[in-house]
């Protein structure tokens, strides 16, 4: 197995669009992908399983054992509105080769389901917040950059790693229309405040009524979640090892 791909359903969607959560700086992304799963109702479609996700398994209080593993949401607008792919997981792969693979396959996914528009997400790391934080995008066009600048964002300048900026580029060669939306974030917790600006802009861009209110309690599950695989440690010393160990999360 390299990258094993389980489908369970094959729903018919409405010009859907794909938003990916993976864990990354501040796990904004992560945060905002569980509370849409829960808000909406979304459905699990879909798991992924990949020889470049981290090599272990961890033990749950029931005796059982929880993997690393992404998974494949669909919501079906019911106003005849945008459906939904909520890309969501509790990790990105290890490897290069595993990003691009990881990304393909999803892409595939995608792609047969009639999308052509994706939405990643991220946190931008600062030293420093404003209690209302900047909200940064790049995009695969000038059109859609246009529409990401509509809704408040600013043009991001630099680099953006890992999957948030790989889906991007990647989707643009097969025709996927596309921006990238980062909120700034200390980056050192899960930051429940920089996604809540992050799910405002979706919610506006997407017509999705979001109730925002619950929020925290999205949070304090990744917390828990990432937690249990090592991916956050409570221990201020162990953090720059950790944001080395992970630079190419975003």
């Amino acid at each position: 197995m390299v990258c094993a791909v389980e489908i369970y359903e094959k729903p018919k969607l409405n010009n859907p669009v794909l938003i990916e959560g993976l864990p990354g700086i501040g796990f904004v992304a992560n945060i905002a992908a569980l509370h849409l799963i829960h808000e909406l109702k979304a459905k699990l479609f879909a798991e992924i399983f990949s020889a470049s996700f981290q090599d272990l398994a961890v033990t749950t209080e029931t005796g059982g054992t929880r993997s690393p593993i992404n998974e494949l949401y669909y919501y079906k607008s019911p106003n005849g509105g945008r459906d939904l792919i909520i890309w969501y997981g509790n990790t990105q792969a290890l490897t290069t080769f595993g990003q691009y693979e990881l990304c393909g396959r999803v892409l595939d996914i995608a792609q047969e389901l009639g999308c052509r528009y994706v939405i990643t997400i991220g946190g931008f790391k600062k030293e420093e917040i404003k209690a209302t934080p900047e909200i940064y995008c790049a995009a695969s066009d000038p059109e859609t950059l246009n529409e990401a600048l509509s809704l408040g964002a600013k043009i991001m300048v630099g680099q953006i790693f890992g999957v948030a900026g790989l889906l991007i580029g990647l989707g643009k060669l097969r025709g996927f229309r596309g921006f990238s939306l980062l909120v700034e974030t200390l980056g050192t917790y899960p930051d429940a405040n920089a996604t809540r600006y992050a799910l405002s802009v979706l919610n506006k861009f997407l017509n999705l009524n979001l109730d925002l209110s619950r929020l925290d309690v999205a949070a304090e599950s990744t917390k828990k979640i990432l937690e249990s695989f090592g991916l956050i440690s409570g221990l201020v010393e162990e953090r720059k090892k950790e944001e080395q160990q992970f630079r190419w999360f975003i």
